[in-house]
This record gives C-alpha cells, sequence and structure tokens, in this order.
C-alpha cells in the first residue's frame, strides 16, 4: 500500500501539485486562503536548520509552513 505523500515530505527543490487540503474549519479556511488551493504547483524553497518550517513558493508568492500544517497537505504527483 503506497504512504500517502504529503507537502511535509516533499524535499527542497521538489514540486508537486496539490490533490486535497485537510485539517479543520477555522484552519482549513486559513490554508485555503493563503492559495493552497487542489490543482496548485507548490515548491519547497528552503527548510530551516532542524527542518521546521518549511519555505515554499506557491501562485508566485513565498509562504513559510510548519510541519505540522504541511502534513494536511495532500500531493498528486511529486517531481524533482
Amino acid at each position: 500500500m503506497d504512504k500517502k505523500k504529503t507537502l511535509a515530505g516533499l524535499p527542497v527543490g521538489g514540486t508537486a501539485k496539490i490533490s486535497a487540503v485537510g485539517g479543520e474549519n477555522a484552519l482549513r479556511c486559513r490554508l485555503l486562503d493563503m492559495g493552497l488551493i487542489p490543482g496548485t504547483t507548490v515548491t519547497v524553497r528552503k527548510a530551516a536548520p532542524m527542518g521546521d518550517p518549511i519555505e515554499i513558493e506557491v501562485r508566485g508568492y513565498e509562504l513559510t509552513l510548519r510541519l505540522e500544517d504541511a502534513e494536511l497537505i495532500d500531493l498528486a504527483e511529486a517531481k524533482k
């Protein structure tokens, strides 16, 4: 059985499309408001020295997310 791919597991420099956004109520709405919508392409630009948080590029701007929040974002197809 395949393990679900999430944004938290995408390596620095990796690009993928969002397939689903999880979370509950206000958090899910906040993620969607920030442009993390299914079908959108995201690229991981940087990671903090300890790995958390990560900086991603989405819709032409940089966004910093905690790994805990990045785990809620499912990816369709990852490529290096």
